[in-house]
Formats: structure tokens, C-alpha cells, sequence
């Protein structure tokens, strides 16, 4: 018996526990290394099939025009692929998004509800996909998608879609957004940005954490882009560093510091100044939908 809804289908946000720029190919995408760190803060998705063919999104998302939207591009993509694959249409469906990652923090919230979207209708119109045909057909809407289907800590290679799973901190994450959204775009456009960072190895980022539990391994090449262009990402990153290893994740807003216990990342957010929004998060070590799979 084939299911008509999924409720309550969590995508959760990454982080990027580093971000190495290595070089750029002839196409402009950036060439870079990477370790995704999925956390414990979601947007919530459900989806209730249609009796006709049209994939609508029901509740408004601030800035995002419904045609524009990941989550219903993904839908149609996948929509589209049933059907090139010689199989009738399946059934349209509704998609409501309970937004609780913010846009514009580099936390991959557009990317993770499109892998979700993914995901859960491969299940419920039974597609039959497997992981890596999802992950490739993620691919073509955006760099990050592939990683949310991987569902699980990776370290990442190529343009974020060569992807290995590799362990990573069973800790606490303090995330402060400045308050400020970046575009994407315009770090990774930046005439002084870094793109040179020597490769490094898998086995460099494992053997550094034996050394150093909660790691602080690299750098973010893009950080000092953006706290050039938004002076709060410093800020936020300068007061975060007096408390522990701060670092900006993806092309930023949001910055983050890992902690040993819940009880120290709650003493920390305790102290952030009222001008900032804060928050903690465990970290997950694979995806909540992983089963789908």
C-alpha cells in the first residue's frame, strides 16, 4: 500500500568544520576540501500527495519565489526522472516548510530541504532510486545536495561532491548568527579570495583530531572575505574565539565553536550579546532519513 503523506521530515543544517579553496576550474566552479558536519537543527518538511501532476509549495518562504525554490525543483527533477525512466507520471504533492535554518548563514539549509524533498518522495512514490543515482541527480541543482543524501560526516573533495565518510567530534556546537545574510556569490566572486590552499589528505584531519578532540583542524578560506564585506561575521567570530576555536562556517553568516558537554555550550550562550541570535547543537553522525535509503 502505497503512503499518500509524510509528516514532520527533518533536513537538518551542516557545518563546515573547514574550507579549503584549492583552485578554480575553467567552468568557475571552485575546486576545494572540505569536512560537512550535519547538526541537530532542521527545517521540518511534509508533503501530502496530490490527486493531479502539480508540485505546489503551501507555506511562503521569505525572499524564495515558489518557482525558484530548491525544494520544488527537486520535486520536479525527480518528477521528470520517473518519467524518463519509462514509468507513468507519479502524483503531484504539496510541500509545507517549517523554516528554522536561517538563509544566507552557509548552515546549507535550501540545499538540505531539497535533499529531504528528495529523499522522501523517492519513498513515496516508490521510484526506486538508490543513493547514488538521488546524489547525482542532486548534483545538478546544487554542489551541496550530494552530501545531505550521503547523510552522514564527510570529508569532501572536488566542487563538495567527491565524498567520504570520516569521523568527527561527538560534541556541542554554540552557532551565532551576526545578523547579516551573505550571498553566496559574492564571496566566492572576491578578487582576495584564497584560492591556492595546498590539497591535504583524509588521514591529515583524522590524525589531527587524535591529537586535538575537538579540533580546530584548517582553516575557512572564505571567512576572511566575508568579514571584510560584513564587519558583524567578525565581530561574531572575535567574540566567539575568546570562548574557544571560532570559525565561520560555509561562505558565512554563522559562525560556530565546538564544546565538550551541553553545560558548557549553554555557559556560553548565557553571555552572547542581545545584538546576535545563538544557539546550540549536537552533532548528528548521519542523517535522521537515512533508513529511506
Amino acid at each position: 500500500m502505497k503512503l499518500a503523506s509524510l509528516n514532520h521530515c527533518p533536513a537538518p543544517a551542516k557545518l563546515n568544520l573547514f574550507l579549503h579553496i584549492n583552485g578554480r576550474r575553467a567552468d568557475g566552479y571552485h575546486v576545494l576540501q572540505t569536512v560537512f558536519q550535519l547538526i541537530e537543527h532542521s527545517d521540518m518538511l511534509h508533503f501530502q500527495l496530490r490527486g493531479d501532476h502539480m508540485i505546489r509549495r503551501t507555506t511562503p518562504v521569505a525572499g524564495v519565489p515558489e518557482q525558484q525554490d530548491l525544494t520544488v525543483r527537486a520535486a520536479r527533477l525527480l518528477q521528470a526522472e520517473v518519467v524518463r525512466r519509462g514509468c507513468p507520471p507519479p502524483p503531484g504533492v504539496d510541500i509545507a516548510i517549517d523554516k528554522h535554518v536561517p538563509m544566507g548563514g552557509g548552515l546549507g539549509g535550501g540545499s538540505s530541504d531539497a535533499a529531504t524533498t528528495l529523499m522522501v518522495l523517492n519513498h513515496l512514490w516508490q521510484a526506486g532510486l538508490t543513493r547514488a543515482q538521488l546524489m547525482a541527480l542532486g548534483l545538478t541543482l546544487g554542489a551541496d545536495i550530494p552530501f545531505f543524501i550521503f547523510g552522514q560526516t564527510a570529508f569532501a573533495e572536488g566542487i563538495g561532491e567527491a565524498l567520504l565518510p570520516v569521523a568527527a567530534p561527538k560534541c556541542w556546537y554554540v552557532i551565532v548568527e551576526p545578523g547579516v545574510a551573505v550571498p553566496t556569490a559574492l564571496i566566492f566572486c572576491a578578487e582576495d579570495l584564497t584560492r591556492d590552499t595546498k590539497p591535504v589528505k583524509i588521514t591529515d584531519f583524522s590524525s589531527h583530531l587524535t591529537k586535538h578532540h575537538l579540533g580546530g583542524f584548517g582553516k575557512n578560506d572564505l571567512q576572511r572575505v566575508a568579514s571584510r564585506l560584513f564587519p558583524p561575521v567578525a565581530e561574531a567570530i572575535k567574540w566567539l574565539g575568546e570562548r574557544g576555536a571560532a570559525r565561520m562556517t560555509g561562505s558565512g553568516a554563522c559562525v560556530f565553536c565546538a564544546f565538550s558537554s551541553e553545560e558548557e555550550a549553554d555557559a556560553v550562550l548565557r553571555d552572547v550579546p542581545a545584538m546576535w541570535t545563538a544557539w546550540k547543537a549536537k552533532a548528528l553522525p548521519c542523517h535522521p532519513l537515512a533508513q529511506m535509503l
